[in-house]
């Protein structure tokens, strides 16, 4: 079993980072009558995904009153009506049935206006709990049916705190150059960490740091996307970056600038400083265009 799924989180009290949303949640579903529909968005691997299979606990639901959906795979408005007459039924196992839809932003606009109606008339044993990387890709009236929630990346501090708590209950010990190199290339996302521990936990020592670095460059093309615009690469280069990537420009945006401030605290750097004031405007609105003017600023820029 890989490490990430090893050292899931099964409930609030053992997730690392995101404390104010897990109060707020823990706060939330003590109460009598919690919400029947949550929307979480983050960036991939931050652990949208965890918190909804750790809230379909907290409020009982088991077995097969359980449901997973991908909207990746399941976006068409046949899924919605299934999981709309299925909803109609009383939990088996259980006091609820929770459906969770994970990047339910691919769902077509057909699907999402169909979604409309269950999620402003639940059935009081009914829960829905929406994940998505681009909340701006939802309908607004979808949107303002849940209740909204920000899943962050992890601090520097906290995936340190998780990549030892990892190592330790795995019988390693790791090098502090190797946590740094983890740390600085998962980019605050705890899945990616896991995945490169794992790598690096399974050669010899002396290959650690070596396959650390590797790896880290196989998983995300966002790592060369902001060493070149730290080292102020040419235009040519980093527009060469960009054409290869595929990933949200919101999680882009929030990658580079978690480098470069790590890159800033670390001294004084002007280049750093320019990346993070050319980055400072989200994304939601202006997409991959505005991915590419913010990157174009802080290479061209003076």
């Amino acid at each position: 079993m890989s490490l990430y799924l090893k050292y899931r989180p099964e409930n609030f009290e053992a997730m690392q980072g995101n404390s104010a949303l897990i109060e707020a949640l823990q706060e939330l579903l003590n109460k009598e009558n919690p919400p029947h529909a949550f929307l979480f968005h983050g960036p991939t691997g931050c652990g949208k995904t965890t918190i909804a299979r750790i809230i379909a606990g907290q409020l009982g639901c088991v077995g097969n009153d359980y449901r997973e959906v991908d909207s990746a795979d399941f976006r068409g408005i046949d899924t919605v009506r299934e999981i709309r007459k299925q909803s109609q039924f009383r939990s088996l196992e259980g006091p609820c049935r929770v459906w969770v839809i994970d990047e339910v932003h691919k769902m077509t606009n057909d699907a999402q206006n169909a979604m409309l109606k269950i999620l402003e008339d639940t059935p009081s044993h009914v829960y829905f709990i929406l994940c998505t990387t681009e909340p701006q890709k939802l309908l607004p009236t979808v949107k303002g049916r849940c209740s909204q929630y920000q899943v962050a990346t992890l601090s520097d501090r906290e995936m340190m705190t998780l990549l030892r708590n990892v190592v330790k209950q795995e019988g390693q010990t790791l090098t502090r150059q190797l946590y740094e190199q983890i740390v600085n290339d998962s980019l605050g996302h705890p899945r990616n960490a896991l995945q490169i521990l794992e790598q690096v936990l399974a050669v010899s020592e002396d290959k650690r740091l070596e396959i650390a670095q590797r790896t880290a460059e196989e998983q995300s093309q966002t790592i060369e996307l902001c060493r070149a615009l730290i080292k102020r690469a040419g235009w040519k280069e980093v527009a060469g970056i960009l054409s290869k990537l595929d990933q949200e420009p919101e999680s882009i945006r929030r990658a580079v600038m978690g480098y470069a401030q790590a890159v800033l605290l670390k001294g004084s750097n002007i280049q750093a400083g320019r990346v993070l004031e050319s980055f400072i405007d989200n994304f939601f609105d202006s997409g991959k265009p505005g991915l590419t003017l913010a990157c174009y600023r802080a290479i061209e820029g003076d």
